[in-house]
């Protein structure tokens, strides 16, 4: 099977072709760091590196390009309240994207382009754009004007406007006053007093929000390139905003191969949002769970699809997660192989992969695989599929420091544990209830956990 990819431009899986044998160029919308990464963004940026590393694993050599925005309104409300310069406020964000995604798994780009970085090649991309009728300026700043080429509206919304505007992340609507059109969109802001500028043709100020990746883009790639990924919010207005640009500008069409994104994040059944009270930062979700615990849980379901982050379903990936953990740790500590043919498991993983990432098919091939057999042929399997392709495992030197820290741990309570347990399941078949469940408090506040099977209780520690 042939790696196939949906494409929310024509809203179908097609067969990866890219523009030059061989080589892959992937530009992802990258943060805009105001405060610290929260579940969206590990959502969106463990999405991408499953691409990424499924790419490379094909034979791929990929060119990946990820920005940060690192000047933006928000920037600048939170640098104005603390008293800082707005870089202080992104840099310190950055920081934080980097040590969260590092502790996840999640590779590195190729390239790492800032705003702040890109203004003379953003002033040369609106110039361009203005000169061919696609821009004015108005009151406050330099415009694209939608009627200039209406029939690009829509490609990968296929709705109005007015359909999608409560869907935009409310920054459709910051039109200001120099607008002709409501559905136009600002290329250069015009500085109000106080804020950070750059001088320009039209005036000192700053990028409008769109501009910024078409210009990184560009500048990394030219006028095409094969894989353009971010959230599911971002395909309007920001997306449908980088096709007018970049394609005004460049008259080459379409400027992205394939169009990706991946889906929201819902927390018990709702949007993860700060207004609802149910918004994590990936820091927070560390306090619960382990970096690559959450990786697992991340992954366990299609990029393409929402995910609900409900306390059930975080816990029975923590659950899965540690019972691979636990199988490669036996699997790496053998002397022996397992002789077991894998072929079939890792066909099923190549076609899930191939199937646009399909990562949910993948670990599944994976769970079936870690509850049958152990050996060190095993364990060379799992380094590959769980932990080169999927990112799941830890390097086998810290598995092995790991699983030594974790037995010596084991060793010094099993006794009590033990007594613990047939002390429990005496209460349990003389039907004392209250003492079988003092035991398994008193055993919880050991941090041992308890699984109750038909061939009787199994232990670990959290």
């Amino acid at each position: 099977m042939t790696l196939r990819v949906y494409d929310t431009r024509t809203r179908e899986k097609r067969e990866f072709s890219p523009l030059n044998e061989g080589r892959v160029s992937m530009y992802v919308c990258g943060i805009t760091p105001y405060s610290p990464s929260h579940l969206g963004h590990a959502r969106c940026y463990l999405a991408f590196d499953l691409v990424h590393r499924w790419l490379e694993a094909s034979g791929y050599e990929v060119d990946y390009v990820q920005n940060f925005t690192d000047i933006d309104d928000k920037i600048l409300n939170i640098s104005e309240s603390e008293g800082v310069d707005f870089s202080v406020v992104s840099n310190r964000n950055i920081d934080d994207y980097f040590e969260v995604m590092d502790a996840m798994n999640v590779l590195r780009a190729d390239h790492y382009p800032r705003v702040t970085e890109t203004i003379s090649e953003i002033i040369d991309m609106i110039s361009k754009l203005q000169e061919k009728g696609h821009a004015y300026v108005g009151g406050d700043g330099v415009y694209f004007e939608i009627d200039t080429a209406p029939e690009k509206y829509g490609q990968l919304t296929g709705q109005t406007l007015e359909m999608v505007r409560a869907g935009a992340g409310g920054r459709v609507t910051d039109t200001g006053s120099g607008k002709r059109d409501h559905r136009d969109f600002a290329l250069w802001k015009l500085a109000k007093p106080g804020e950070p500028f750059w001088e320009s043709p039209w005036g000192d100020g700053r990028p409008g929000w769109h501009i910024e990746c078409s210009a990184m883009s560009l500048n990394h790639f030219g006028e095409q390139f094969d894989i353009h990924g971010g959230g599911h919010d971002l395909r309007f207005p920001h997306h449908e905003a980088e096709i007018f640009q970049s394609e005004c500008c460049t008259g080459c069409e379409p400027v992205v191969g394939y169009w990706m994104h991946n889906g929201f994040v819902n927390v018990d059944g709702e949007k993860m949002s700060k207004s609802l009270g149910n918004f994590w930062t990936v820091r927070e979700a560390f306090e619960n769970y382990t970096p690559l615990a959450l990786r697992y849980a991340l992954l366990s379901i299609p990029y393409r699809n929402p995910i609900d982050l409900s306390p059930e379903f975080l816990e029975d990936a923590r659950m899965n997660y540690e019972r691979l953990i636990e199988a490669y740790g036996v699997s790496l500590s053998s002397d022996s192989d397992s002789g077991t043919d894998l072929s079939e498991a890792s066909q099923r993983i190549t076609d899930a992969m191939n199937d646009d990432f399909n990562s949910r098919a993948a670990i599944i091939a994976i769970q079936e695989v870690v509850s049958q057999y152990s050996g060190r042929d095993i364990a060379t399997w799992l380094e590959y599929y769980a932990g080169e392709v999927l990112g799941l495992l830890p390097s086998s030197e810290e598995m092995l420091a790991g699983r030594a820290r974790a037995d010596s741990a084991r060793a010094k309570v099993t006794d009590k544990v033990e007594a613990l347990l047939n002390e429990r399941e005496i209460a349990r078949q003389s039907k004392d209830w209250n003492r079988a469940d003092e035991i398994r408090d008193e055993l919880t506040s050991m941090d041992v956990i308890v699984e109750d099977g038909p061939d009787g209780p199994t232990w670990r520690l959290a």
